[in-house]
């Protein structure tokens, strides 16, 4: 299974007046690279979220976020004991001692007066307390990260699958044209020879036989079509492997262009040429895919 170096996932989750929330993201990369930012109070689950993402991913530079937030506390009521009891004291002194006469005094009233009774905010849930939650929510993002690496690497097998078709086809292509390739090459050696001579009788056959060989040799292309085909199969066999291939396939198709070019350096007929240079443009969109394989 061919997996993708670049993916996102996310998961959130929330406990009274605390929320969080995860995001897993990664790039390419030559190794395995993983930079954990968690929320202040959560630097235990760093060690796990890096244990967790080594399970899975060999290759890619992965950034693990936690972000946690405190939402506006509930209020809720509270008597003030202390309040309550200089509110009371006050009105002995004034009932007992200034002969205030005042009116006897209700529960509302009472509960009324300043500083008696108010609201404060209700307590929020520690932070210790959402560490589980917080974990499972970790686990969550990085299933769905796995699951997201994976579609990728599905769609990126696919687009690879069929360049290498393509690859396999300019081969063949190549390959039905070089008999027509000796005939222009002797052909343009005899016209060549005739303007230099003024006349084709004078054109030695079997001296021209000869040459053609000698070009023929140098020219040569057979063994760099061979090799492009050894490298389609070996491609082939590359996608259907388990595990990380990415670097594997990226030394591939640097055998793959290294063929190319010296096809194209050596073709010497338009028609051989323009199979080269298509060959050139498909292994390079391959490579360009390549680099996001794992």
């Amino acid at each position: 299974m061919v997996n993708s170096m670049t993916a996102f996932a996310s998961a959130n989750g929330s406990s009274g007046a605390v929320s969080w929330a995860w995001e897993i993201r990664s790039v390419n990369g030559r190794g395995l690279d993983v930079r954990v930012r968690l929320a202040e109070g959560f630097d235990g689950l760093e060690a796990v979220a890096r244990k967790q993402i080594a399970a899975i991913c060999k290759r890619g530079t992965i950034t693990v976020g936690l972000r946690m937030k405190r939402t506006s506390a509930a209020r809720v009521a509270q008597l003030n004991p202390e309040g309550l009891e200089r509110a009371l004291e006050a009105a002995r002194i004034a009932t007992h001692e200034a002969k205030v006469e005042v009116a006897p005094l209700n529960i509302a009233a009472i509960l009324a007066l300043p500083g008696v009774f108010g609201t404060v905010e209700a307590e929020t849930d520690p932070l210790g307390a959402v560490i589980e939650p917080v974990k499972q929510d970790f686990e969550t993002a990085l299933a769905a990260f796995a699951q997201a690496r994976g579609a990728e690497g599905a769609a990126l097998a696919e687009l690879l699958k069929q360049q290498i078709d393509q690859i396999d086809g300019l081969c063949r292509q190549a390959g039905d044209v070089l008999d027509g390739r000796r005939d222009h090459v002797a052909e343009t050696m005899r016209m060549n020879l005739a303007r230099v001579l003024g006349t084709t009788d004078a054109v030695d056959e079997q001296r021209l036989e000869q040459e053609l060989a000698v070009l023929a040799v140098k020219a040569d292309v057979s063994e760099e079509l061979d090799r492009l085909q050894a490298h389609v199969a070996a491609a082939r066999d590359l996608l259907a492997q388990d595990g990380p291939i990415g670097r594997k396939f990226d030394f591939l198709t640097q055998e793959f262009n290294r063929e190319a070019n010296t096809l194209c350096s050596k073709a010497n007929y338009t028609d051989l040429t323009g199979i080269g240079l298509d060959l050139k443009a498909v292994i390079d969109q391959m490579r360009e895919q390549v680099q996001n394989v794992e």
